[in-house]
């Protein structure tokens, strides 16, 4: 089996330490087989009776057996933040019921946004709170 390796883009991946950038750049790779008489792309294709992957030519009726069974692999990397999937600005949302019934804790403005999602992990509802103050938005929990 031919293959070429080509680098499919630059993506972004979260550094933790605090001394170094934000992010750091990793390659991802794509792997391209290509046909042994033809030089086309192999493509996937599913043998339903054998029930094995292979690669095949659309040009000619080549066709080899796949070394790995995965054809896609998508990572996505989530910052602890982005977890709970609140946006920057949700303060600004007008359709979130707001409360001043609470401080917060980082800036001790009295006015926060809050909203009912389900937290990652676990059961039941969790009540998220944001707080107003533009230079602040810190995000707590009840």
């Amino acid at each position: 089996m031919s293959t070429m390796k080509f680098c499919r883009e630059w993506s972004l991946t979260p550094f933790s330490s605090s001394s170094s950038p934000l992010y750091t750049y990793i390659h991802t790779y794509i792997y391209i087989y290509r046909c042994i008489y033809t030089n086309n792309i192999l493509y996937p294709k599913e043998d339903k009776e054998q029930k094995i992957l292979l690669y095949a030519c659309r040009n000619c009726d080549h066709q080899e057996v796949a070394e790995n069974n995965c054809v896609y692999r998508n990572e996505i990397h989530h910052s602890v933040g982005e977890r709970t999937q609140v946006l920057h600005d949700v303060a600004a949302d007008p359709t979130l019921p707001r409360t001043k019934a609470v401080r917060c804790a980082q800036c001790n403005h009295g006015e926060a946004v809050f909203f009912q999602a389900t937290a990652r992990g676990e059961e039941g509802m969790t009540l998220f709170f944001v707080c107003c103050n533009p230079n602040c938005g810190h995000r707590w929990r009840d």
